[in-house]
């Protein structure tokens, strides 16, 4: 089966089991409209002076154009898809050792992490059409990923960005508030992990720079950028808004639960 395929039915796959445990339990202390629905404008709460962000996000999708999926996954995000789709094909500011590493994870076979059940990492799991959870406090904040459920923190106690992490798939991300907007930089990364769907990879030098700024209460504004001059001819920037799942929660995912391929699959069955 040609990749682009398997990815379609294994996104879609993981729609069917995108509903939460806890369905239509209101959020303590949401703002809400005369119907009783949470008001999705409404003013944004505080943690020590700062906005809280925490809350139930998943980015918004956008109209499918051509080229990748539009096979029945859940919508998303164009920069799921490819984080390279501002720019034209032949504009691409992609390394040749980016554009080979490109080349080579689109080969039939090639080994893909996600459909291997391997962490999504950063910023890609903040791109998923399947949704994320934030717990703020005022000196850290965790980030729970439904997909996988796999968690991240991010610490803004002050704390010195490691100078000589070790590489990890979500890498290690330290906080800083500029007025209302929280600054994470992460490093640290090994070099396993895609940025998107389409196989754009990264080296292990990739910094990751995300701004989250809470707009209103349902609208989490969201900008990124990556640097990793092996990979890519100058940094990339975009920016997406991740919306509130209101009165809801998240739901365990692991991928290879109740997993049933393998066993049609010549040589695999009964492993």
């Amino acid at each position: 089966m040609h990749a682009h395929v398997r990815i379609g039915i294994a996104f879609a796959a993981v729609g069917l089991c995108a509903q939460a445990q806890w369905l239509n339990q209101p959020i303590a202390g949401a703002p809400r409209t005369a119907d009783g629905k949470v008001d999705m404008t409404g003013p944004v709460g505080r943690i020590n002076g700062k906005p809280d962000l925490s809350g139930i996000w998943q980015v918004m999708a956008e109209p499918r154009g051509p080229g990748l999926f539009g096979l029945g996954e859940s919508p998303n995000s164009r920069y799921f898809r490819d984080v390279l789709s501002d720019f034209k094909p032949d504009e691409r500011p992609l390394t040749p050792a980016g554009t080979e590493m490109l080349r080579r994870h689109a080969q039939p076979g090639a080994f893909n992490p996600t459909l291997n059940c391997l962490p999504d990492g950063v910023p890609h799991g903040d791109l998923l059409p399947e949704p994320f959870k934030i717990i703020q406090t005022p000196g850290e904040i965790v980030m729970l990923y439904e997909v996988e459920t796999t968690f991240r923190q991010i610490f803004l106690d002050g704390r010195k960005q490691l100078t000589d992490p070790s590489p990890s798939w979500m890498g290690y991300s330290v906080g800083r508030w500029e007025g209302d907007t929280l600054v994470v930089d992460t490093v640290g990364f090994n070099d396993l992990g895609w940025l998107d769907a389409r196989g754009t990879g990264h080296s292990q030098d990739m910094r990751v720079e995300e701004r989250f700024h809470r707009r209103d209460f349902g609208h989490l504004e969201l900008g990124i950028t990556i640097t990793d001059p092996k990979t890519f001819t100058r940094p990339i920037s975009f920016h997406v808004v991740e919306e509130l799942l209101p009165d809801t929660d998240l739901f365990e995912h692991y991928c290879l639960e109740n997993e049933k391929d393998a066993q049609h699959q010549p040589g695999k069955a009964g492993k």
